[in-house]
């Protein structure tokens, strides 16, 4: 059980964030929740707090891509989570087209979402991580930081960016006792492949990586995941 632990999820709402959350409150963890849709958070939250009335769900609408939201977020949660225990770098978002074809919005936004927004944050929560000397910062990140996706340009570069980041992160932290993990998805079923004909047998589950997370935090204090690939059964990615 995570009782009395508090995390941080952002792109709360969704897909693999909606899950995490969800199996972070089951564990018995508070929880602060961002995601853009203001309606959506509540929504989560009563849910949340119906199924565990032990937990406090709280939240913040973000749009990641504006940097004075984020920090209007990094600001709220030193207010009222000074000690956080966990950080999940979430959201993100996925265009595929190819680097060439790309326009210079399509690159400026993957950017801001996917690298700026955890780096900023691992940033802010990893200062007061080191000063608390606990916590576990996750970064969710893809397969297509080991296998690059062509088709995808810009967000392969954002995912080895954010690989860069999470090992540096680990070294800086190690020694403070903060514990930093790259969960590494392969094809996850999600709404981003709302539509597909590929059978669902070639993707994990956003229970997957939820369930990912609750082992990593259930080790012991000795015990630390760098990384953690997780692909499907069936098929390459």
């Amino acid at each position: 059980m995570l009782t009395n632990q508090t995390a941080l999820i952002t792109g709360a709402t969704k897909g693999m964030g909606r899950a995490i959350a969800e199996k972070l409150s089951q564990n018995g963890c508070n929880l602060l929740l961002s995601a853009r849709n203001d309606d959506a958070l509540e929504a989560l939250k009563m849910e949340l707090e119906a199924h565990n009335p032990a937990i406090s769900v709280r939240y913040f609408a973000c749009d990641f891509s504006e940097g004075d939201q984020l920090e209007q977020l990094i600001q709220w949660v030193e207010r009222i989570a000074p000690h956080l225990d966990i950080l999940v770098n979430n959201v993100g978002i996925f265009k595929p087209v190819s680097i060439l074809n790309e326009s210079t919005a399509d690159f400026e936004l993957q950017m801001r979402i996917n690298y700026y927004t955890p780096h900023i944050l691992s940033r802010a929560v990893g200062r007061n991580m080191r000063k608390n000397r606990r916590g576990h910062i996750f970064n969710i990140s893809s397969i297509a930081s080991r296998i690059p996706v062509s088709s995808a340009g810009t967000y392969t570069v954002t995912k080895y960016a954010v690989m860069g980041l999470t090992q540096v992160l680990r070294d800086e932290l190690r020694p403070f006792d903060v514990k930093v993990t790259e969960i590494i998805p392969g094809s996850t079923l999600t709404s981003s492949w709302e539509g597909t004909t590929i059978p669902a047998d070639q993707f994990i589950l956003p229970a997957d990586i939820a369930a990912a997370i609750i082992a990593c935090l259930q080790m012991s204090e000795g015990a630390s995941v760098d990384e953690m690939v997780i692909k499907p059964k069936y098929g390459n990615s």
